[in-house]
């Protein structure tokens, strides 16, 4: 096949002198092998995507390595001379998580930025992404780099670039940063030879202002004083959240703090879960266990780079239950809401994105607080606070997928934050004789009940990159005209920009940018949104229900019918695609 022989080509192009000895020996294994490790090595090159750069540990164009991290850092060393001529200090802070080759990653992208003479602010040792973030802001850089791969499994790392605002790169420029790299046609284009004098140290100075910032951000100081007892379990999972979130908790008024010995030790192979992703039950079993040992309240667990986070908390019946990411999200709202709603002055905004609950959204509308609904992706949060001051303030938002966001000094999904909020939400909760749960139930009650069901197929390398492009190809070109028997009234396709009303037959523009988005909403309420995920490979199928509940009496029975139809959904649709 051509594609094959062009493939050859290219991992033929990495047995020259440009690559260091360990990397020639092993692309000319993978090429002696002629296998699909050789295609999925070398098929693509890495792309931005919702959370940036991606992708295995191994030699290869399509892989995460010393060659792709310094290509891709010489392209945003172009960008930033390009964007900045007449700057002078230009520096980019760089962070690094606790994954497999975190560290000399980190060292190479500094040393890149030095060779183009732009100053590298390097951390001193592992940081959570969200600290990067304050970092870019606080220190006045013109961009920002953090070597992770979040939440993905311990093959991976990845490359996440910040600009000056502190968010994740949005269009233009995570475009124009593409073509910087792709323009790169050689390998001796990449100054790898560092200006030493242009690396400076980050330390704990940085630490101490950020803590300093999240402190002020809690909003029921003297209940947390009152309930010195409240005991709580947290794990890092092997990640970078072990110092600086039960620091926090502690600045916050939380003194009775339980850990997981095991997991409080940074590991790139994760050796105790599974997957290192809170939203994954199994990476809570062994907080869980501590929790159940020392009767604990409240269970916090963070991702590699904490930016996310799933928490356990107990029931009416004292029973640990997992909340998922929109339920959390809605109790955060629910307390920022309530908590600020006597000195609100009409010009605040709380944000989520288009796949997470709309609960979100009636909560809010109860204050008169609009909702700003923006692509998946913090990053467009993060933009469109930025577009929105300084005449409207932000006061809380999330996503679905277990990241969250109080206060605006940080400009992405902040698991430090939300662990010191989350459990405060907690202690205001049992001040009014109520759990988590039960005050879950009183929103639904007072809104409506919401239920979500993420479910992704996972499908890796070029042939399941393939697949995933014919599941929402069909989607788009034959979609569905009902869910679960109810009449579907408007079909979105966002890579094309439009939304149609299939009552009048009405198009209209939708007001985000271009992304590879299908979505379809029910007279009832229901909803099912598909994506292919920027970060995996993976195709992720949204799935929402709603209904009204009558009675706290009667939330079992209404939830058990919204299971149901979700169930229902479920199975129609993934059959059909």
């Amino acid at each position: 096949m051509e594609s094959t022989r062009d493939i050859t080509q290219i991992a033929k192009s990495w047995l020259s002198d440009e690559y260091d000895l360990k990397t020639r020996e092993q692309v000319q294994a993978l090429l002696d092998a002629d296998g699909e490790e050789l295609v999925d090595s070398f098929y693509k090159d890495l792309e931005f995507g919702t959370g940036g750069l991606r992708g295995i540990i191994g030699p290869g164009t399509a892989r995460i390595n010393r060659y792709t991290i310094g290509t891709a850092t010489q392209g945003l060393a172009n960008y930033i001379l390009k964007s900045f001529p007449n700057g002078k200090d230009l520096s980019v802070a760089i962070a690094h998580d606790s994954r497999n080759m975190s560290p000399e990653f980190s060292r190479i992208a500094a040393e890149v930025l030095s060779a183009n003479g732009i100053k590298a602010l390097l951390f001193d040792s592992l940081r959570p992404t969200p600290e990067l973030s304050f970092t870019i802001r606080e220190l006045g850089c013109q961009a920002g780099i953090v070597i992770t791969a979040s939440h993905n499994p311990k093959e991976y790392n990845g490359y996440k670039v910040y600009w000056s605002d502190g968010g994740q790169l949005v269009p233009p420029h995570d475009k124009n940063i593409i073509d910087e790299v792709e323009s790169i046609s050689s390998l001796n284009e990449v100054k790898f030879k560092a200006d030493q004098a242009l690396i400076e140290t980050l330390g704990t100075e940085i630490d101490d202002k950020y803590v300093q910032k999240v402190k002020g951000l809690s909003l029921s100081p003297d209940i947390i004083r009152q309930k010195s007892d409240f005991k709580l379990v947290y794990t890092p999972i092997h990640g970078t959240g072990v110092e600086l979130v039960p620091r926090c908790l502690r600045e916050f008024g939380f003194q009775n703090i339980l850990n997981v010995p095991e997991q409080d030790i940074p590991d790139g192979n994760f050796p105790t879960v599974p997957s290192p992703n809170p939203e994954d039950p199994r990476a809570l079993e062994k907080a869980i266990e501590v929790a159940e040992k020392n009767n604990a309240d409240l269970v916090l667990a963070t991702d590699p780079d904490s930016d996310r986070v799933g928490i356990a908390t107990r029931d009416e019946n004292g029973k640990l239950q997992l909340l998922n990411g929109n339920q959390i999200a809605s109790l955060l709202v629910y307390y920022v809401v309530e908590k600020n709603k006597q000195s609100l002055t009409g010009n605040e905004f709380i944000a989520k994105t288009i796949v997470t609950t709309d609960l979100l959204a009636e909560i809010a509308a109860k204050q008169n607080i609009p909702c700003h609904e923006v692509l998946t992706g913090f990053k467009f949060i993060a933009e469109n606070i930025r577009l929105n001051e300084p005449d409207k303030k932000f006061l809380v938002g999330g996503e679905e997928s277990f990241g969250y966001l109080v206060g605006d000094f940080v400009r992405d999904k902040d698991a430090i934050i939300s662990c010191c909020m989350i459990a405060e939400v907690a202690v205001w909760a049992l001040s009014k004789g109520k759990t988590l749960t039960s005050l879950l139930k009183e929103i639904y009650l007072e809104n409506s009940f919401y239920l979500e069901r993420l479910v992704s197929l996972t499908r890796p390398g070029k042939a399941g990159e393939d697949e995933i492009k014919g599941i929402i190809s069909n989607l788009r070109e034959n979609p569905p005209k009902e869910i679960d028997g109810t009449a579907i009234v408007s079909a979105a396709d966002f890579l094309n920009g439009t939304i149609k009303d299939l009552s009048s037959e009405k198009e209209r523009k939708l007001p985000f940018p271009k992304s590879n988005i299908l979505q379809f909403k029910a007279e009832d309420g229901s909803s099912i949104t598909v994506r292919p995920s920027g970060t995996e490979p993976k195709i992720k199928f949204y799935f929402g229900v709603k209904d009204e509940l009558a009675s706290l009496e009667g939330y079992e029975q209404t939830k058990a019918k919204l299971e149901a139809k979700l169930d229902s959904i479920e199975k129609i649709f993934l059959e059909d695609s």
